[in-house]
C-alpha cells in the first residue's frame, strides 16, 4: 500500500541512508506541491553485478512505496567512458544483463516492478541538446574539479584518460534531461552530487537533492564491494559452492564488530530485506546450523544480539560465516532460477560477458639440416672439410727429419 502522508514519505524516502542533501527540495514537494517525488538511481554496467546490489533495491523499494516515481538509468556511455571498462560492441548487452538482474533482484525481496521506469543512456546522451549542455558545462568546469568529482568513481591510473573528466558531467547533466527531482546512490557518489549542485544552476537549470546510500564493505580486510575485483564480492549469480567457498575465506578476526565484512552485509542486506518481507520495523532473523559440539543450532531475531555474542566470543568466526553464506544462498537462489528458466536473461550474460578463449603458443618450427647437396646452400652450410696436413722438414739431431703439422 502506498504512503500518502508527507511526514512518512519522506521518513521512508531517507531511512537508513548515510546523508540526504538538500532535504527541503524533497519536502518541499511533499507538503507543498503535493506531487510525487521524481526521482532516479544510474548504474554503469561494467562488471557483474554483486550482492550489494541488494542494498539500493531495498531503497528503491521504499522510494515506490512512498510514492516515487522512480526511473533506473542504464548507464551505457558512462561504462564506456570509465576507462574503457566495458567495450563498446558489449556495453548494449551488458547494459541488458542489468536490467534483467535488477528486475530480478527486486522480485525476489517481493518488490512490484510495474511502476519502474528504464532507460538506456545512449537512447538519448547523444542528443544534439544533450551534447550542448555538455559543451556549456564543460566550459565552466575546471579540469581539476572534473577530477576530483570523478575521484571515488572513475578507475584511478597513473595516466588518466580525457574520458574520465567527461563521466561526472554526463552525470550532472542527467538530472536535466531524466526530468528528476532527486538523484540516489552511493555514498562514493557525493562529490559528483556537489559538482551538479554547484554548477547546474549556471547552466540555467534547478539545483536537485541527493541520497547516499551506505557502501558494503568487500569480503576481505578494508574497501568496499567492487564489481572489477573479484575476490571482495559475491555475483547474483554465484554458485551455492561459490558463495560458500568465499565466505569461508572472508576476512573476520574474533570478536572484531568494527572491521567484519560479514557483519556489515548482515546490517545493510540481511536485515533490511527481512523487515521489507516482513513488514515489521526492526525484524530480524538469522538462523545458525552450529554443530552440536559447539553448541548446536542457534537463532538471532535480534542485529543487536548477534553482534554482542560476536564482541564477546559467544558466536564463532566459522558458525557466523556459515549462517551468513546459507542466507546468502537463500537470497540468490530465486535470481539463479529466474536466470536459468530465461533464455534471453542467459543470453544478455553471455553475449556482454564472453568467455576469452586462451591463447594458444605457437610452435617454434625447427630448422631441418638439410645438409649441403641442396640448391641456394650457403658455405657455412656446407659441410666441414677435413684439415689438410703438410710435411715439414725439421732438423734434429743434426739429422733432417719429416714430421706432419696440422695446417
Amino acid at each position: 500500500m502506498l504512503l500518502t502522508d508527507p511526514t512518512e514519505q519522506y521518513n521512508l524516502i531517507t531511512k537508513d541512508l548515510q546523508e540526504v542533501l538538500n532535504a527541503q527540495i524533497i519536502k518541499n514537494i511533499l507538503e507543498v506541491e503535493k506531487r510525487p517525488v521524481k526521482l532516479y538511481w544510474g548504474t554503469a554496467p561494467t562488471g557483474k553485478p554483486h550482492c550489494g546490489y541488494f542494498v539500493p533495491m531495498v531503497k528503491l523499494a521504499h522510494f515506490l512505496k512512498a510514492g516515487c516515481e522512480v526511473t533506473v538509468l542504464l548507464a551505457d556511455l558512462h561504462a564506456y567512458l570509465d576507462n574503457m571498462k566495458a567495450p563498446l560492441e558489449v556495453v548494449q548487452y551488458r547494459a541488458k544483463y542489468y536490467e534483467f538482474v535488477v528486475k530480478s533482484i527486486l522480485k525476489s525481496i517481493g518488490v512490484p516492478i510495474e511502476r519502474l521506469k528504464f532507460v538506456v543512456g545512449s537512447s538519448y546522451q547523444k542528443d544534439g541538446k544533450y551534447i550542448m549542455d555538455l559543451f556549456k558545462l564543460s566550459n565552466i568546469v575546471s579540469q581539476n574539479d572534473a577530477k576530483r568529482a570523478g575521484a571515488d568513481v572513475v578507475k584511478q591510473v597513473d595516466n588518466p584518460l580525457l574520458s574520465g573528466l567527461i563521466y561526472p558531467l554526463m552525470q550532472a547533466i542527467d538530472e536535466e534531461h531524466l526530468d528528476v527531482d532527486v538523484q540516489f546512490g552511493g555514498v562514493d557518489q557525493r562529490k559528483i552530487f556537489v559538482l551538479a549542485e554547484e554548477h547546474l544552476p549556471s547552466i540555467g537549470y534547478k539545483k536537485r537533492a541527493h541520497l547516499m546510500n551506505k557502501m558494503v564493505p568487500g569480503l576481505g580486510q578494508g574497501g568496499k564491494m567492487s564489481a572489477s575485483d573479484p575476490n571482495s564480492k559475491i555475483d547474483v549469480l554465484e554458485e551455492p559452492k561459490v558463495v560458500k567457498k568465499k565466505i569461508n575465506s572472508a576476512y573476520c578476526a574474533p570478536g572484531d564488530i568494527e572491521n567484519n565484512g560479514l557483519l556489515s552485509f548482515v546490517e545493510f542486506v540481511i536485515q533490511p530485506i527481512h523487515e521489507l518481507k516482513t513488514g515489521v520495523e526492526g525484524s530480524f532473523k538469522l538462523d545458525i546450523n552450529r554443530p552440536e559440539k559447539y553448541g548446536g543450532p542457534i537463532s538471532y531475531d535480534s542485529l543487536e544480539k548477534l553482534k554482542a555474542d560476536f564482541k564477546e566470543e559467544l558466536l564463532a568466526p566459522p558458525d557466523l560465516k556459515s549462517g551468513v553464506a546459507d542466507k546468502i544462498n537463500e537470497l540468490l537462489a530465486p535470481i539463479r532460477a529466474d536466470y536459468e528458466s530465461n533464455q534471453e536473461f542467459q543470453d544478455a550474460q553471455k553475449n556482454g560477458y564472453p568467455v576469452e578463449k586462451p591463447k594458444q603458443e605457437k610452435k617454434v618450427k625447427k630448422v631441418k639440416n638439410k645438409g649441403s647437396k641442396y640448391p641456394g646452400a650457403t658455405k657455412s652450410q656446407e659441410e666441414p672439410q677435413p684439415e689438410k696436413q703438410t710435411e715439414v722438414p725439421v732438423v734434429a739431431n743434426g739429422n733432417v727429419e719429416e714430421i706432419k703439422q696440422e695446417s
